[in-house]
Parts: structure tokens; C-alpha cells; sequence
């Protein structure tokens, strides 16, 4: 009985193959990588389940491939991404898990219409994740001891790099540590985007039961874990499917984002979440109405969109949001990550007059720019009482920059800029208590700062070798009142180069245009009232351009600006307060023929305050996320 059922299997296998995949793990185990660490392992396990808990199986086959890249070719040492071509198998049986592919023609070999085809001299690796029981020993005394996340109801992957031979035998090994890094930020970056993917009803042939998509590419930014990182935090990964698609340029900005999202599922639920925000006034995303922030609803999948009713709700998802409730989702799920918790003042100003007053700072020195009292006071007009502690809104002395430079801060004995990367480390320079606020308003001039010694190479060349560098500022507003904290920057100089920064934009009162401003001996502000592109043949050439709050979808005016950025060739920088105003924002870039070469990532120096926006909760800082173009 047993043999007959064996050729009766064996019979079957031959005719329908066994399922996509190669088969059981191959006993490789991720503790005998060299130089991989115990913590690295961890996130590699804990970004496997977040992956799990998106089930990219429920609609992704064998043949739907992924092109991705990670970072810059010159960052890997073969000088080329790894493994640029990705597929999802498990999904219709066999292996459950992923495999990724030196190019998108070994894929293709490999990838037959029921099973994985061994091809000879092919080499790919690949994650199955498989139940603890049937692992190999050594795996399962990894996941005990370093007690590892499970993806799933006990499933745990297993990482290992295949090579079939010209027999048919399969080779196994372990990864490499640089291979496991090319994995690990796949994974982070591949859960937040297959869920935007959209079904192409008239793709492909009507006779195939593969589910078609439209083209789609994004780019997203994954943060490296900290005991992998190599001087820098994040890295910009791009998915393309298929692989090989490129970002079209688009001859209209009034799109809002150049994403593709997920296709709704067939019956439409909902639910209504019950929001509870202090009794502060909302507004609903269909009707504008204001609602009283205890009446508000939200959407009860991603939670971002607030209404005044169910109705509005319903009518809203028809309209617009179920095409983008999938990337919200998404953008909800980072706001603990993006959450500053080092400081010890409140950080969210649902009500900014009542978190001033909290503060003790309500309509004091540069603070009466973050509420509304002063709107009527045009900008950079503020009357100023006296010196730098009323500026500061009467804040203790020891909880505000003092203006005076940084002493025996020197770099192999020669006084040099002083280099951050966060606000903890300028805290500990300055000695300022965590429970100051004075983050909210310094986040400009540091963001300026930043954008100059750690983001523009050239500009950091220019200041180490004690030269000037010459910024323009587009589109100031509250800044315009908030000269005594720019006064940080030349301090940061720490001795060495200056700064000509040149504000230029139509809410430059028209009494300061023209002025000058000395800020310290080593930084200057020049104010001119216009619009850039008819102003900029006027100014001296800018070695780097900055817009912080730029809000680059609200206004026409940025067209010309961006011609001009373009023909000019200039790095420029662009800061906004969210996710979704970033994307807006790239696709406003594209539109003007601009390349995003620094990708969107969170600002270091982003106002550690959380903004509200009158009827959305994702997400939002001041300067929280940046891009930039023609670095």
C-alpha cells in the first residue's frame, strides 16, 4: 500500500509539480554569519513579522516580480544591488516565503507555471518561513535564546542562498552579513508598499488566472537598526513592479501623489472610531463642517481621516479615500517611530494657545508666531520689548540657548563646525534641560544648519576650509520674527567659514526689504521682498537653496521657482510637515523635470511637536521630512 501510494504521489509531483519553492530549510542558521550580531538578528526577525502580518501571499504569485533597489550601486561591495529582482511564492502552495534573484532573467528561468525550475549555475536567495517543530536544532535553540519574534502562529524564517547545480542538486550557504542587510531593507520597505498596489482589470490575457497590476513604482526610506547602520540612518529603497519601471514625468501638478494603491476589498465596512481630543474644533474630510473634536469620527482602518458622521465617511471612501487608505494605514503605523520621547514638555499642540499657556510662553518674544493672537501683525514686524530672555518668552536662563560660542569644542586641537545629528546631542552641548521648548522654534535654523554640514558635501567643504557660503531661503514667514535663534548657526560655525543667508519672498514686509542683518560675526540675512524667479538674477549665486514648510502643492508660484532651480543646477532642499505633503511635493518636483536625488526622510531636526491638520491625524511636524534635488 505504502509503495503504491508513493508511485501515485511520485506519478502526481511529475504532472503538477510539488508548489514554487525548493523545498525544506537547509539547516543554515543566521548565528554562524560572521560579524553579525545578536541585536541585528533580532530586527531582521521583527522586520519578517511585520512583513507576515501584511500577507503580501493573499494576492502576490510566483509570476508577479519586483524590481528593487537599495541605496546606491557603490554602497554594496560588488558595486550593484544584490538581488534586484524579488517574487512571492506560497501563495497557491508550496514554500511560503520570498525569493530574490541575482537579475530579472534568472527569475524568469527559475519561475515555472507550477513549481520552481532548478536551473544549473543560478544562484538565489531566499526566506521560507517555516513552523518551529521542523526546524533544523540549531535554529530552534537561536529562536530560545535570543527569544525572537515569531511571524505568524509560530513561524519563524529561515534566510539561506541556493545554488542548483548541473546535476539538479541543490548548493546551500549561509548569507552574508552584507546580504542579510539588502534583505532585512527589503522587507521594511516592501510591507509598506505591495498593499498599494491597484488591479489592472484589462491586463493581460482575459484566458490567465493571474491577477494583474498597473505599473507602479515608489521610493520609500528605511531605517538601518542601529547596530547596522555605517554612518548613516536611512536608506532609500525603491519597488518597481514590473521590474525596470521608471517615474514618468507627469505634465500636471494637480495630482496628489504618483503612488497606485490598494483595490478596495469587495464589501465595503465600516466603523466608526470615536475620537476623544481634549474639546478641540475638527473639521470633516467631505463636508468641511466643524465638528466638536468629542463628536469626531474617524476611519477605522487607518484612523487618519476624521468625519462628522457615518455618512460622510461612506461618501468619502466612494469618492477618494479607498484609494488611499492602504498608504495612510502605512503612515499611521510610523508615528511611533517618528515621536520624539527624549523631551519632557508636552509635544502635541492640538490647541497651540493652550499649549503655551502650559508653557508659561503665550503670547511671549518669538513664540507669538506658533498661534494664531499676532496674525494680524504682518510678519517681521513683531514688536520686540529687549533682549534675548524676552525673545525667549521670559524662559529660565538655563533652558534657552545663551548667545555665546561653543568653548573648547575643538576637533584634533583646530577649531572646526561643530557637526549633529540630533537635537539630544545639541541638548547635551548646549546643557539645555529636556524640558525646554525652545526645539520648536530652533528646528529652522538647525534644519538650515544640517542641510549645510551634513546633507550639501559642497557647502560642508566650503565652511571646513573657512569660506562663505551663500544660501537662499525662499518663502519666509514666522522666521522673519525669529532672527535671535538663526543666531545659533554662526555659534555652530564654532570659528570657521561664514554664511550669507539671502530670505527671499512675498512676506517680506516691504520696510525690510533690502536690509541687512548682522546675526553674530559670522552669519548675515539679507531680506528681499518678491518672488524668486524675478528676483534671483539680482542676488549673488547661491551655492544651495532651501524652502523649509514648503507646501510646494498649494501654491502657483512655485512653478517658476522650480524652472529657475532647474536651469540653475543648484542643490536645493525642501522641507514639509508630513508624509502625504512630501509626496504631493515630489510629484510637483517631477512635474517641473526635477529628479528627487536625496529621497524623502524624517528631518533629525524636526520640530519635536506633533501638528494637527483640521481634519487629519497623520502624522506632522514642522520641518518634519525633507527631499531634495540636484544634490
Amino acid at each position: 500500500m505504502d509503495l503504491h501510494l508513493k508511485n501515485l504521489f511520485d506519478r502526481f509531483q511529475e504532472q503538477f509539480g510539488s508548489g514554487p519553492g525548493l523545498g525544506p530549510g537547509s539547516g543554515s542558521c543566521l548565528m554562524k554569519v560572521e560579524g553579525i550580531s545578536p541585536n541585528f538578528i533580532k530586527s531582521v526577525f521583527k522586520a519578517s513579522a511585520a512583513l507576515y502580518r501584511t500577507d503580501p501571499w493573499k494576492r502576490l504569485r510566483p509570476g508577479h516580480l519586483f524590481g528593487i533597489r537599495v541605496g546606491k550601486d557603490s554602497d554594496w561591495s560588488s558595486k550593484k544591488q544584490l538581488f534586484p529582482c524579488v517574487q512571492f511564492i506560497g501563495g497557491d502552495g508550496g514554500d511560503l516565503g520570498f525569493n530574490m534573484f541575482r537579475s530579472e532573467n534568472d527569475a524568469k528561468k527559475m519561475t515555472g507555471s507550477r513549481e520552481t525550475i532548478r536551473v544549473p549555475n543560478i544562484e538565489l536567495l531566499r526566506v521560507t518561513f517555516e513552523d518551529e517543530p521542523l526546524m533544523f536544532p540549531s535554529n530552534r535553540k537561536m529562536i530560545k535564546s535570543l527569544s525572537l519574534e515569531a511571524s505568524g502562529t509560530n513561524r519563524f524564517p529561515v534566510i539561506d542562498v541556493a545554488r542548483c547545480t548541473s546535476s539538479g542538486s541543490l548548493q546551500f550557504r549561509n548569507p552574508t552579513l552584507e546580504e542579510l542587510r539588502f534583505v532585512y531593507a527589503f522587507m521594511k520597505a516592501i510591507a509598506l508598499v505591495h498593499p498599494l498596489l491597484q488591479v489592472d482589470e484589462d491586463g493581460g490575457p482575459k484566458w490567465s488566472r493571474l491577477v494583474h497590476f498597473e505599473p507602479f513604482i515608489e521610493t520609500v526610506d528605511v531605517q538601518w537598526p542601529p547596530e547596522t547602520a555605517k554612518g548613516y540612518d536611512l536608506v532609500a529603497v525603491t519597488v518597481s513592479h514590473p521590474p525596470g519601471q521608471a517615474y514618468k514625468e507627469k505634465t500636471s501638478s494637480t495630482s496628489s501623489t504618483p503612488t497606485k494603491y490598494a483595490e478596495p476589498p469587495k464589501e465595503d465596512t465600516f466603523v466608526d472610531v470615536i475620537l476623544y481630543l481634549n474639546g478641540s474644533m475638527r473639521q470633516c474630510a467631505t463636508c468641511e463642517r466643524e465638528v466638536h473634536g468629542e463628536q469626531a469620527l474617524c476611519c477605522g482602518r487607518c484612523r487618519a481621516v476624521l468625519y462628522c458622521s457615518s455618512v460622510c465617511q461612506k461618501q468619502h471612501w466612494k469618492e477618494t479615500h479607498k484609494s488611499m487608505c492602504g498608504l495612510y494605514e502605512a503612515m499611521m503605523e510610523r508615528e511611533e517611530e517618528l515621536a520624539m520621547k527624549i523631551f519632557m514638555f508636552p509635544c502635541t499642540a492640538e490647541q497651540p494657545c493652550k499649549w503655551l499657556e502650559s508653557l508659561g510662553i503665550h503670547q511671549k518674544g518669538m513664540w507669538r508666531r506658533k498661534c494664531s493672537c499676532y496674525s494680524h501683525c504682518p510678519f517681521g514686524l513683531l514688536p520686540v520689548k529687549g533682549g534675548l530672555w524676552d525673545s525667549w518668552g521670559g524662559l529660565d536662563d538655563e533652558e534657552y540657548p545663551r548667545d555665546s560660542p561653543f568653548h573648547h569644542h575643538l576637533r584634533d586641537g583646530i577649531s572646526s563646525p561643530i557637526l549633529l545629528s540630533g537635537w539630544s546631542e545639541y541638548y547635551n552641548l548646549r546643557s539645555l534641560p529636556l524640558s525646554s521648548p525652545v526645539a520648536d522654534i530652533l528646528s529652522h535654523p538647525l534644519t538650515v544648519y544640517y542641510i549645510l554640514t551634513a546633507l550639501s558635501i559642497s557647502s560642508k567643504n566650503l565652511l571646513l576650509k573657512g569660506k562663505e557660503v551663500i544660501l537662499h531661503y525662499l518663502g519666509p514667514e514666522g522666521e522673519l520674527d525669529w532672527m535671535p535663534a538663526f543666531a545659533e548657526v554662526g555659534h555652530l560655525l564654532n570659528g570657521l567659514g561664514n554664511i550669507q543667508i539671502i530670505m527671499v519672498g512675498p512676506e517680506v514686509p516691504t520696510n525690510l526689504s533690502g536690509t541687512t542683518s548682522g546675526i553674530g560675526s559670522r552669519v548675515r540675512v539679507n531680506l528681499v521682498r518678491g518672488v524668486y524667479q524675478e528676483e534671483a538674477n539680482y542676488l549673488p549665486s547661491p551655492h544651495v537653496i532651501v524652502a523649509l514648510n514648503c507646501g510646494l502643492d498649494n501654491y502657483s508660484s512655485w512653478n517658476g521657482a522650480l524652472n529657475l532651480i532647474k536651469s540653475m543646477g543648484t542643490p536645493a532642499f525642501f522641507t514639509d510637515q508630513s508624509e502625504v505633503s512630501c509626496a504631493n511635493a515630489k510629484q510637483v518636483l517631477r512635474s517641473a523635470g526635477l529628479h528627487i536625488t536625496h529621497p524623502v526622510t524624517p528631518n533629525p531636526f524636526r520640530s519635536p511637536v506633533k501638528s494637527h491638520g483640521s481634519s487629519s491625524n497623520l502624522p506632522a511636524y514642522s520641518n518634519g521630512f525633507m527631499l531634495g534635488v540636484n544634490t
